[in-house]
This record gives structure tokens, sequence and C-alpha cells, in this order.
């Protein structure tokens, strides 16, 4: 595991008491469903972790970044506020 993906997991793991991989987190912030079922790791992801580890982790997982920010997006309306990465949706 990257140094990066550890430090993106470590943000989004120990709030929730959860031990989620690389692979498992990267599949929830790609999928709209995530936005839909509240996951509390997908959302955690895009509004606790530093914008830019979010683009780093986001390239290192092969994730489309036009879905993340849609995604995001869905977060951002959700809260009622504004997401980093929902700025690029």
């Amino acid at each position: 595991m990257s140094i990066l993906a550890m430090m993106v997991l470590s943000t989004v793991n120990a709030p929730y008491g959860t031990s989620l991989s690389a692979e498992q987190l990267a599949s929830k912030i790609s999928d709209p469903e995530s936005a839909i079922h509240c996951d509390p790791a997908a959302f955690s992801f895009y509004s606790e972790v530093e914008e830019g580890l979010q683009y780093s982790f986001i390239k290192e997982m092969h994730i489309d970044p036009v879905i993340a920010a849609e995604v995001a997006h869905k977060f951002s309306v959700l809260a009622g506020y504004t997401l980093p990465l929902a700025l690029a949706a």
C-alpha cells in the first residue's frame, strides 16, 4: 500500500472504526449510490481529506475524475455546503 493510500485511509477509517482497503474506498467514492445511501466513508473522503490528497488518490486508484466530482457534488447537495471536489463537476 502506498503512503498516499495510508494517509487517506487513516483519515477515512479512524473516525468510524472501519478498515476499508484502498480499493474498497475507491469503489465507494466513484459510485453515485454512495451519496444516495449517505455512505460515511465516501463522505469522509470528500469532506475530511485535503483536496490535493483527494486528487492524488483518485489518480493513483485510476478513478475517472469526472465521476468523482459528480459524486462529490451529490454529497455537497446533501450536506448543504460545497465540498472542494464538487467544484470540478
